[in-house]
């Protein structure tokens, strides 16, 4: 009774922490997906402001919104390139550690043209700007050569496997159409070498021999029979009619 008070006892704990694990995990996940969705909704807010900075406010102010921008999507579309491939090519995930690499010194420079976004000194920031630019442009020209370069080589796979896919189709294809149509041999002339010929032969000669009925047209082959006149005093009968007796007389 004790064992059993206890095995009764242990199963309701590990259902307990089998439903606080589950818990846990759904919280999480939940968490993970509303972090995600707010850090797409923040960067969508941020990316339409600095849209909206780059065509509405000249000078400094719109080239460093220019900036920001173009490295953003830069590297964005690289991030998104490598990490949807490398589940598909292992490939990839040496050149995706050489992004995360690369992400750092682009996440350095964004913040930083950021703060100059609010830097009061102008004349300040504008002499900064050709240093700017370059560094700029030197990550984003990293990032887009990473990212056709993954692109490149999931073409080339898929182009390679296209190509033996029609390969395959095209040999199958062509066994498709490879018929044969074999000649019709007579059962009765069996495996004989000269096939129909010879069966012929033999029934020809077996035919003019034994007179058999076998392919004639008449009682002998070759011999036609005078066609006899009916009697038209003979009624003809026919096997569906009965037959006739006899009227008595009186």
């Amino acid at each position: 009774m004790e064992a059993a008070i206890a095995i009764i006892g242990l199963l309701f704990l590990l259902f307990i922490a089998a439903g606080v694990f589950v818990t846990v995990k759904a919280v999480q996940a939940t968490k993970r997906g509303v972090d995600r969705t707010v850090a797409q909704a923040r960067r969508s807010v941020e990316d339409t402001g600095l849209r909206a900075r780059k065509f509405t406010q000249p000078g400094v102010t719109g080239e460093l919104a220019q900036l920001r921008l173009s490295l953003r999507t830069s590297m964005r579309a690289t991030q998104d390139a490598l990490r949807g491939g490398v589940a598909d090519d292992a490939s990839l995930s040496e050149a995706l550690g050489l992004f995360e690499r690369l992400s750092a010194h682009g996440h350095e420079l964004d913040d930083e043209l950021r703060r100059l976004e609010r830097e009061p000194d102008r004349a300040a920031t504008s002499a900064r700007m050709p240093e700017l630019r370059e560094r700029t442009q030197r990550i984003t020209q990293a990032a887009d050569s990473l990212r056709w370069a993954a692109l490149d080589r999931a073409r080339k796979f898929s182009d390679d496997d296209l190509a033996a896919l029609n390969d395959q189709i095209d040999v199958e294809a062509g066994a498709l159409r490879h018929w044969t149509r074999e000649p019709l041999r007579d059962p009765a002339a069996g495996n004989a070498p000269d096939g129909g010929a010879g069966a012929g032969r033999q029934a020809a000669g077996t035919g003019s021999a034994s007179g058999a009925p076998g392919g004639s047209w008449g009682p002998e082959a070759g011999e036609p029979q005078a066609i006899a006149a009916k009697d038209p005093r003979v009624r003809p009968s026919y096997p569906w009619q009965k037959a006739r007796h006899g009227e008595g007389t009186t």
